[in-house]
C-alpha cells in the first residue's frame, strides 16, 4: 500500500510542535516539522495571557512544511492542547483579547465563591471534575465583570480556536469540553443545570456562547481558501492533549493505569462510565472525557513542571545546569530522604521552586539541602510516591485492579522516574511512546480519513507497532514496599 500522511499540531503547555506522521505497513514513522517555545506572556495590567495568534502562526507554518514534505500528499490535520483556557471571540469571529493562561492568578478565591451558590457536590454530580482554581468555570467566573461578554458570540477552548480558525467551524470538542466544568459527563451534554446558574447569578451568557459539541473522529471540514498551497482536512481530535495520549497507550488489555508525563502529570485509568461518587468527590479525582465514549478518571499531579521550573531558577541564578547531569547526580543521592506533596497547589505559579520545596520540607519537619542533585531527587521520589497514591485510591475508588502502568509522553524517557515508579507501586512499568500525544493524535485522523479501522483497541496495536518501549520492574533499587509506605505516612501527615 501506498503511505498515507497525516498531521498531529501538538502544543503543550510549555512547547508546541507539528508532526508529520506517515503510514505504511501498519506503523506510524512521524517527523517533526516546526518546533516553538509556547510560554505565558505577560499583559499591560500584570495579567498573564497566551500569544494565541503568534501560536496559530506557527502551526500554520509546521502544516505548510507538512504539505511539502509529504509531496503534497497530506490529508489532514488535527489540533490537540493543554485544557481549561479559551479565547472569546465576536460577531465577526475576531478575537477580542489574547487568552488568559491558566497560570494567572485571577481565579484565586473564585472556587470558594462559585460553591458559595452552586454547592460543590452538585458540581461534581454533573461535571465529575477534581477542584482546580483554574478550571474553566472558574476562570468565567473570574471575569464576570468584564462588560466586553455583549460582544461575545463564541468561547472556544484552545484547540477548538485552532481548528476554526484552519476551517471556519466552531464547535466544542468532547474531551477538550470536559475540562471545563460546564459539561455533563454522563450524558456527554453541556449542563444546563451549570449554564443556567452562572447565567442567573453572575450575569454570563451561557449557554449561547457555547458551540456544538462533537467527538472526537468528527472531520470538521477542508482547511480555508489560500490558508496553505492546497487544501486538506481538519479533523477533531482527542483535543485535549491527555485525551490523545491515552489513545496513543500500547496497551493489549484494559487492566492498565496510565501516567501521561510531561509538564503535568495526569495519573488514572481508562474506563467505560464516569465515577461521580461522593468518595470520589471528597479524593479530588476528575472524569474527563476520552475517545470511543471512555472516561479517564485521573489526578492531576504537578508533574516534571516542578522540576523544569526548578532548573530555571538556577540557571536565572548563574548556576550551569545540565538536566542528563543533574539525574546522574540525583540517582546517586539517598533514596525517599525527603517526600513532599506533588498535588500542593505552592507549586503552580512560575518562581523560586527550590525555596518553595524547601519550605515545604521545613514544615514537615524534613530537611531538603540546596544542591540542586539533592532536590531534583526529592521531586522525583515525591512523584514517584505521588503515582503510588493516585493509582492506588483510583483503583480503589472504581473498583479496579491493574496490573501494569504506561508512561507515554516526555517523561517517560526519564529512566529514574521510570524505575522509581516500578518500586512505588510495585508493578511492572511500560514506558513509551515518548510522542504518544501526537500518536494518538494522528491514530484518531488515520481512522476518521479511512486509513484505519476499528475500535481503540485497533488502534493500539498500531501504536504498538509505531513505538520503541522500554520495560522496568519492581525491585532494582535498595528500598521495598514498607519504605514506600514509610514516606506516603510522611506526606499524609503534612
Amino acid at each position: 500500500m501506498s503511505p498515507r500522511y497525516f498531521a498531529a499540531a501538538d502544543l503543550g503547555a510549555s512547547s508546541g510542535r507539528v508532526i508529520l506522521g506517515t503510514l505504511e505497513d501498519g506503523r506510524f514513522r512521524l517527523a517533526e516539522t516546526v518546533r516553538f517555545e509556547n510560554g505565558p506572556v505577560d499583559g499591560a495590567d500584570g495579567s498573564i495571557h497566551t500569544d494565541a495568534r503568534g501560536l496559530f502562526e506557527h502551526v500554520r507554518t509546521g502544516i505548510e512544511a507538512a504539505i511539502q514534505a509529504s509531496g503534497g500528499a497530506l490529508e489532514s490535520v488535527g489540533v490537540d492542547t493543554w485544557g481549561v483556557d479559551y479565547g472569546r471571540l465576536d460577531a465577526a469571529g475576531d478575537l477580542l483579547e489574547a487568552p488568559f493562561h491558566y497560570r494567572d492568578d485571577r481565579t484565586h478565591g473564585v472556587p470558594d465563591l462559585v460553591f458559595s451558590g452552586l454547592p460543590a457536590e452538585e458540581l461534581y454530580a454533573a461535571a465529575g471534575l477534581q477542584v482546580m482554581p483554574f478550571n474553566t468555570i472558574f476562570q468565567l467566573v473570574a471575569g464576570r465583570e468584564d462588560p466586553r461578554w455583549a460582544e461575545v458570540s463564541q468561547v472556544l477552548l484552545t484547540p477548538d480556536l485552532m481548528a476554526y480558525w484552519l476551517c471556519g467551524r466552531a464547535v466544542a470538542e468532547m474531551t477538550i469540553a470536559s475540562t471545563t466544568g460546564l459539561l455533563d459527563v454522563a450524558t456527554r451534554t453541556w449542563s444546563e443545570a451549570v449554564c443556567l446558574h452562572l447565567a442567573e447569578r453572575y450575569g454570563l451568557p451561557l449557554p449561547r456562547v457555547l458551540p456544538e459539541l462533537v467527538e472526537p473522529g468528527t472531520v470538521l471540514g477542508a482547511t480555508t481558501a489560500g490558508l496553505f498551497s492546497k487544501p486538506i482536512q481538519v479533523v477533531a481530535v482527542g483535543g485535549h492533549d491527555t485525551a490523545s495520549a491515552v489513545a496513543s497507550i500500547p496497551a493489549t488489555a484494559t487492566d492498565f493505569a496510565f501516567i501521561s508525563s510531561g509538564t503535568w502529570s495526569l495519573v488514572g485509568l481508562e474506563l467505560e462510565q464516569p465515577v461521580l461518587t461522593a468518595e470520589s468527590r471528597a479524593a479530588d479525582f476528575t472524569n474527563e472525557l476520552g475517545i470511543d465514549g471512555t472516561v479517564r478518571y485521573l489526578k492531576n499531579v504537578m508533574g516534571l513542571w516542578v522540576l523544569s521550573e526548578s532548573i530555571r531558577t538556577w540557571r536565572a541564578a548563574g548556576e550551569d545546569v545540565d538536566l542528563l547531569e543533574l539525574l546522574a547526580a540525583a540517582a546517586d543521592r539517598p533514596g525517599l530522604h525527603c517526600v513532599l506533596d506533588m498535588t500542593d497547589e505552592r507549586l503552580l505559579p512560575p518562581g523560586d521552586m527550590p525555596a518553595r520545596l524547601q519550605a515545604m520540607a521545613a514544615e514537615t519537619g524534613q530537611h531538603l539541602g540546596d544542591d540542586p542533585a539533592s532536590i531534583c531527587r526529592c521531586i522525583l521520589d515525591s512523584l514517584a510516591l505521588a503515582y503510588r497514591r493516585t493509582i492506588a485510591r483510583a483503583c480503589a475508588l472504581a473498583g479496579r485492579d491493574v496490573s501494569v502502568v504506561h508512561i507515554v509522553g516526555g517523561g517517560c524517557q526519564n529512566t529514574l522516574l521510570c524505575q522509581l515508579t516500578a518500586e512505588a507501586t510495585g508493578l511492572t512499568v511500560i514506558a513509551g511512546p515518548a510522542e504518544g500525544t501526537a500518536l494518538g493524535n494522528l491514530l484518531v485522523q488515520a481512522r476518521a480519513c479511512g486509513a484505519l479501522t476499528g475500535d481503540r483497541t485497533a488502534l493500539r496495536q498500531v501504536a504498538i507497532a509505531s513505538s520503541d518501549l522500554t520495560t522496568y520492574t519492581p525491585g532494582v533499587l535498595p528500598f521495598g514496599p514498607d519504605d514506600w509506605a514509610a514516606a506516603e505516612r510522611r506526606v499524609a501527615r503534612a
